[in-house]
This record gives structure tokens, sequence and C-alpha cells, in this order.
């Protein structure tokens, strides 16, 4: 805005609203303008900052333990628990030695601020939101604030994870159709010369080229993209992130992570600092399989010895979250989930009912639930002309690119959105009451 005088909230607001760009960023979507990024304290920024470090090996140790577990060097129990639902030619691509070091070039947790401390609900490896950061972090930059990943963190970061490729392709389905736009834009910020945007039937691929999918494995069927596309790179021709890896898109992968059983081998892969920080963050978390226990055996850390007994707890004891574990149009936004807490006992029971059924086809996770902090927050209300309080509970998105070869690669993060919803809002998400703005280093 070019003056040496703090701008105000209004200037602020403003200049983030003439800022979007005209075919706007999310089809159909609209949110709350922040009139300032969300501060965090320096404890809370540097753990974001050393995080895309511990995700990344998470990510790798995962992908040993997977393909352990498949090859018999580890129990048959967790890949054949990750290959639930999925069909044969998943699970041949997913195992073929082509992409067998490949992992997530994009790794964005979503982070509950806590009384208790941040807790990473969730690990999505084909984010939305990598556009609508990048514009958030460029607009309050250019409005005299300062944020997390600077004016260009999220476009370099972006830019960097498909090395020196002379053409880059977006592919952009249509169930990610609402992203589009964002796609579009990034693509003509970083360099409309070399990063094009296409639909799902887009497959004119040359050699060379490197790929950005940006469709959910579970769609691949409405994907004609999808088989030329992953052909030409298992034959090496062009190069495709992230890789066709269901089981690293699964959220059992952290109830994996608590199994006792498999303790060792993530301390082993991991280190004692890395495993110690992850179960700080990762929620304790089981899977619904209903494969009958021992009479002497109950779940750890719940007493049940069933989970038809889940369906028994008083409201209070129902402070457990309900998810589709992953590969279902279900297991993305809001869909798919359901707080106990929050719910009257039968619809719980109903929930619970179709999460044993399901198992074979579409496993469900049970989440331990930690409720977000409150927050205080203002956003700009354009009609009245004025800012606006609200008391919120937000989500963190940080967004870290991995740059270089898996054995040597590193993750920086490039920026971090923060969603902030009404404080009576259980599940946060990107509602249209929520304020979204990019995350900034605190006075404080």
């Amino acid at each position: 805005m070019g003056t040496d005088t703090q701008p105000s909230p209004e200037q602020i607001a403003q200049h983030v609203r003439q800022s979007l760009p005209a075919g706007g960023l999310f089809a159909g979507h609209q949110w709350r303008v922040a009139t300032q990024p969300f501060p965090l304290d320096k404890k809370t920024v540097q753990q974001l900052e050393q995080l895309g470090r511990v995700l990344l090996k998470f990510y790798q140790a995962a992908n040993t333990i997977y393909r352990w577990s498949a090859e018999g060097r580890l129990p048959a129990w967790p890949s054949a628990w990750l290959d639930r639902g999925k069909p044969q030619s998943i699970i041949d691509l997913q195992r073929s030695k082509e992409f067998r070091a490949e992992l997530p070039r994009v790794i964005r947790p979503d982070i509950l601020l806590t009384d208790d401390g941040p807790r990473i609900t969730e690990l999505d490896s084909v984010p939305g939101g990598i556009g609508l950061t990048a514009w958030l972090n460029r607009a309050y930059t250019g409005a005299g604030a300062g944020v997390l990943g600077g004016a260009t963190g999220m476009l370099d970061g972006f830019a960097g994870i498909f090395g020196d490729a002379a053409n880059v392709r977006l592919v952009v389905s249509d169930e990610s159709a609402t992203y589009r736009p964002e796609m579009e834009w990034l693509a003509g910020q970083i360099d409309p010369d070399r990063f094009s945007v296409h639909g799902q039937d887009f497959a004119d691929f040359g050699d060379g080229d490197a790929v950005y999918r940006f469709f959910e494995l579970f769609d691949l069927p409405n994907v004609p993209a999808a088989e030329p596309l992953f052909a030409a790179a298992a034959d090496k021709r062009i190069s495709v992130t992230p890789p066709p890896k269901a089981f690293l898109e699964e959220k059992m992968l952290f109830a994996l992570f608590h199994n006792r059983n498999l303790a060792e081998t993530w301390r082993q892969q991991l280190g004692d600092s890395f495993q110690r920080t992850l179960e700080a963050l990762l929620p304790q978390t089981w899977v619904i399989d209903p494969a009958p226990l021992p009479p002497h055996a109950a779940f750890p850390g719940l007493g049940l010895t069933d989970w038809q007994q889940l369906k028994n707890l008083s409201q209070k004891e129902r402070n457990l979250i309900l998810k589709i574990s992953g590969y279902s149009e279900q297991a993305w936004g809001a869909r798919g989930v359901w707080l106990g807490s929050d719910l009257p006992r039968d619809e719980w029971a109903a929930a619970v009912d179709q999460a044993i059924e399901g198992f074979d086809e579409s496993p469900r996770i049970l989440q331990r639930y930690h409720r977000p902090a409150r927050v205080d927050a203002e956003w700009f209300d354009f009609e009245l002309g004025q800012a606006q309080a609200m008391q919120g509970r937000v989500r963190l998105c940080p967004y870290y690119f991995v740059h270089g070869e898996f054995d040597t690669a590193k993750a920086t993060l490039g920026g971090v959105l923060a969603t902030i919803c009404p404080a009576d809002k259980k599940i946060i998400h990107g509602m249209s009451d929520a304020i979204l703005a990019p995350c900034a280093l605190g006075h404080a």
C-alpha cells in the first residue's frame, strides 16, 4: 500500500477484497475477510517450522511399514488394513517398484489449537487451498502485514516440487472442480508458459512433463486421464505427484502409529525424538475392525471389549470422533465425520453400526476428540462498513513443499492458512461464516 503508517483494519480488508482475482479462487464459495493475519506465538511458529521434517519422515516410515508388511517382513495385518476396500488395480499400482520411493510432495496437516496444545487431526496429501493461501499471503503482504512464508513462499514452494521439468500439467478432476480457479490463478502467477491447468480428459503428456494429480484415487473410473498418466509415469517418461498410493491417504495411519505392536518399528524408522513429537501431536486413534477379541482383552485406552459397546457410552464418554478412513467420496471436506458428544444416542448408534458393517468396503477410524480452544478474531463487514469481533475456534493448515530426491529431500514451510469458525461450531471447515486468514508471528 506504499505508506509508512500502519494501515487500519478497514484499509487491510479493503485491499484484500480488491485484490481478489476476477475469476475468484473457489467456485461458488465465500468467506469472511480478516482485518489482519492470524497471530501465532513464537513457540507455535517454531513448532510449525520444524514439523515438515517430522511429517516427511512419518510418510517415509509409513511407506516402509506398508511395503514390509506386504513383503512379509512385518505381519500382514497393517497392509491388509490399508488395502481394505481397494480394487486390485490400485493395490498393484501402489506396490509397483516404479513408485517404490515416491511420496507426496505437498504435505498439509490439519492442526487444531486445543487447551492441551496443538493436535493434528489428519494429513492431506491432495489438499485444496494452495492457491488460496498463496493469494492470501500476497494480498496481506501487499496491505502492509507480515505473514509466515512471505509474499511468495507458497508460489516458490509449489513451483519447486516439479524440479526443472519444462512443462507442468495440473490435472483437475470434475470432483475437484471447486478448486480449479485457485489452480488456474496459481499457474498464471508462477509461469503461464510452463504451468497449465487441464481437465480430467487430458492425456496429451509429453516426455519430461511433470504432472500434479489434483484428483482422488477413489475417483479413477471417472478420470480418463488417469490410466495414460500413471502408465507414462511408470515408464519414467513423466513424473507425477502425489503418487498413486492410496495407503498414504488413509487416516488409519494414525491408528497404526499408536498401535503398540508396531511401536518398535516406528521408533526405528522415526528415531526417538520424532516419535515423541508425534505421540504428543497425533490423537489416540483406533480402527473399527469387527474381528472379535479374546475374552480377557480390551481396546487400549477405551476399556471396551467389543465395538458394539461404543453405542452405550454416555454423552460425556462419547468425546470421540468417527471418520471414514479414506478412499471414499465421503472421506474429504467435512463429510463422513461423526462427533459422538454432539449426536443423540440413536444417531451415534447408527454411525457405529455403519462403521462395524462397513469395515470391508470403507473402514472407519475412531479418534479421541480434543476440543479446539477459543480464540479472538476480527473480520470486516463490508455491508455495515465496520470491523466485527468474533470468538472462534481455529484450524491451522501449514503447507510443506518437498524438494529434492527422497533420500535427501527437504520439506519447506510455504505458508499457514487459519480457518476460524464461530465458537459454537463443533467441526471446523471452510463455511461461509468462517474467517480465512494467513498466519503471522504475533507481537506478544
